[in-house]
């Protein structure tokens, strides 16, 4: 393991240079089951030393408690992270298992008011529309996400979740520097519409769940059988029953390509993703989650692993095989609209 910093990407056109590989920190308080925070917090550190400057966080994760347990390492090093946070997913009074999409600009910017008070900061660096209501015309949300930033509360904006033609009338109302989608050797849909527009609009894609929920590192097998109770993956289609075995047997092209590499699964899957951003001309910045410093230094690495075209054709045919969707609920994806 080496302790050099990792390369360096800029976030759309006029956005921020950021370490080519950045760090989602939901895991750390929410949905993948207990997490040891003194351990998370020095994941966070050692993310920093080697060059992961791309946090990653969002309302919605543990009711904002998420943003509330990073406040202190990005007060202790603002000017060397870059914050990204979301909203959208509501939570109703009386129901806190509950989300409801609002895109509205009442919500949006008691949304905004209510992220900078728990992270303590005087502007959010990147604020995304976490999830699309339909309902509401995007260029009102963009609008009124726009204001956040002539009001000096957030520095750029970013979109997750939508469709080209979605992005295409964001970019017109306001700069774009990122979109956050699920894009991984498991997740391939936005590549017929979302990254093309992305790349002729100078928009940087953050893949979220690069890693497939964990899925490609071979950490788990069936999330019923090898996940606790709390831990959301259980409730994913993919990864349960039937579907789990399928995609398991998946694994074995990455398997052979990490022995060529002598590198581990989780490790290939992510160098994939990365050079996504040299074999569709756009930038790429994805987020891998982990709340463990090994692991962190372990996805630091994969920035510096090239595949070859050999290696890239092996590994090409697996998402078109994946058994189940994403989510038991396509309808609030990009792919569920496009």
């Amino acid at each position: 393991m080496t302790d050099s910093r990792i390369a360096t990407a800029q976030l759309g056109t006029d956005g921020p240079t950021v370490g080519v590989q950045g760090l989602g920190c939901m895991g750390m308080s929410f949905a993948y089951g207990p997490a040891d925070a003194g351990e998370s917090r020095a994941t966070l550190e050692r993310a920093l030393e080697l060059g992961v400057t791309f946090y990653d966080t969002a309302d919605a994760y543990g009711a904002g408690e998420n943003e509330k347990f990073l406040s202190p390492f990005f007060k202790a090093h603002r000017d060397e992270v870059v914050i990204a946070t979301k909203f959208a997913l509501s939570i109703p009074p009386g129901e806190p298992t509950k989300r409801v999409i609002r895109n509205d600009r009442p919500y949006i910017r008691q949304a905004v008011e209510a992220s900078l008070k728990r992270l303590d900061v005087d502007v959010i660096d990147l604020y995304y529309m976490h999830r699309r209501d339909v309902n509401v015309p995007i260029e009102e949300t963009v609008g009124a996400m726009a204001e956040l930033v002539r009001e000096g509360k957030v520095k750029h904006l970013g979109l997750s979740e939508v469709t080209g033609g979605e992005l295409r009338t964001a970019q017109a109302v306001h700069p774009i520097a990122a979109v956050q989608s699920e894009w991984s050797l498991f997740s391939r849909d936005i590549e017929a519409g979302v990254v093309p527009a992305a790349r002729e609009l100078g928009v940087a894609l953050v893949p979220y769940s690069p890693l497939g929920r964990g899925f490609l590192t071979g950490s788990f097998a069936n999330a019923e059988k090898d996940l606790t109770a709390d831990d959301f993956r259980r409730h994913q289609p993919r990864f349960t029953g039937d579907n789990a075995a399928a995609n398991a047997a998946l694994l074995e092209p990455v398997r052979a390509v990490a022995k060529a590499h002598d590198a581990s699964l989780g490790q290939i899957a992510l160098a994939w993703v990365q050079q996504q951003g040299a074999v569709h001309g756009l930038p790429v910045v994805p987020i891998p989650g982990t709340s463990k410093r090994a692991r962190v230094e372990e996805n630091a690495t994969a920035t510096r692993i090239v595949l070859t075209e050999e290696e890239l054709g092996l590994l090409e045919p697996i998402a078109a095989k994946v058994a189940g969707d994403r989510y038991a609920d396509m309808t609030f994806t990009s792919a569920g609209r496009e």
